[in-house]
Order: structure tokens, then sequence, then C-alpha cells
């Protein structure tokens, strides 16, 4: 029996990223934002509660949604030995050279020991354009009619509008977390695409890294 296979681009809902911008396959717009976190051990009780009133305001003051996504990942410490390699590889001196490597060696040992997980936090700011669905009649003729750089140039103009919208959401994001002392950042388009690359190929983290 034949088994109707689909594209695994199917699945995914992305359409493309465009100036840092996410822009879905049913036309809506995301801006991704990367922020610090903060040590509430570290702090008193004052700042402790300074915080989490500023942080109240922040939240009643936005009048569309925000998804903060939370991601762990087992830290990636192949770039770091292979780092070190390098290193031991240029040591002319016999005594740092053999501490080098007992370094490495250490640091080998620990991490295939121990579990050392990073936590990245991201808030997902979300704009909806209006679409109108315009089926049949003297319109749709209309539209027709257009030729396809008044076409492209119309897509453009739209993008352009509604990318404006969605960067004044961005900019209220970055200033309310940055009044709780949070350090925000906007990712760009590389940013993202490495972003949702490492979301949907997970395991190219556990492929060797080549050392020279």
């Amino acid at each position: 029996m034949a088994v109707n296979s689909k594209p695994t681009q199917e699945f995914v809902p992305l359409q493309e990223v465009r100036d840092g911008i996410v822009v879905l396959k049913d036309g809506t717009m995301r801006g991704i934002v990367l922020s610090s976190s903060l040590n509430f051990s570290l702090k008193s009780d004052n700042e402790r509660q300074a915080i989490i009133l500023q942080f109240q305001d922040f939240l009643n003051s936005l009048d569309f949604p925000v998804e903060i996504v939370i991601e762990s990942r087992r830290l990636d410490i192949r770039p770091y030995i292979a780092l070190l390699e390098d290193r031991y590889k240029e040591q002319v001196n016999d005594l740092m050279k053999i501490q080098t490597r007992e370094y490495i060696d250490f640091i080998k040992k620990f991490t295939e020991t121990t579990n050392i997980m990073i936590k990245s936090f991201f808030i997902v700011v979300p704009y909806d354009p209006a679409i109108i669905n315009i089926k049949g009649g003297v319109t749709s003729k209309i539209f027709q009619k257009k030729s396809s750089s008044e076409a492209e140039q119309a897509k453009e103009a739209s993008f352009e509008e509604n990318r404006t919208q969605l960067e004044q959401r961005v900019s209220v994001v970055e200033q309310g977390l940055s009044r709780c002392g949070i350090r925000v950042i906007r990712l760009g388009t590389e940013e993202v695409i490495e972003l949702f690359y490492k979301l949907f190929n997970p395991g190219d983290t556990e492929k060797p890294i080549k050392i020279n």
C-alpha cells in the first residue's frame, strides 16, 4: 500500500525571515527579543519587591499578547575544547603544554560526568495584520489587472506598514523590560535563522566537530 509522504517544509509554519522578522505562512509576523535573567538571591528584599512591582506594571501596560519562551539546552563544550587544542599546539613551553593538556583532560572528564545546562530567555512579540479575502466581483477583477511590478510594490508597502506596527510593539517590550533591570537585545535575521535551525535540528549539536 502506497503511503503519501509530505515534505518536511509543510510542517514548518515559517514562510520567511526578513529583517529579523519572522513571517508565518498565515501572514502573521513575529519579532523575537533575547533577554537576560535576574538572580533574586543576590537582591535585597526591597530590590525584589521593586522588581516585582515594575514587572507587574510592565505586564499591565501591554495591550497585546506576548509569549515568553525558556530554552534549556545542554552546553556544547566542543568549540571551547577545539580552541584549547589550538592553544596547546601553539605552546612552545613544555610546562605550559603539560598544563594545557591537563586542563583539557579535566574539562572533558568534568563535562562527561556532569550535565551543564544553559538557559536562554526569549520574548516573542506577535502582530497579526488584517487580512481581507476578496472573492469574485468587480474588485477582484481590478486587482487581477495589476501588473506583477505593481503587485510587488503593493506587497512591499504592506510589509513595511506591518513592520512598523510590529517594531512599535517590540520597542514597548524592550523599554518595559529595561525598566525592570533586564538587558534585552533584538534578534536579527541570522540569529533568528540559527535559533529556528537549532530548534528543528536538535541532533546537530551531537555531531562531532573536527579538530585540525
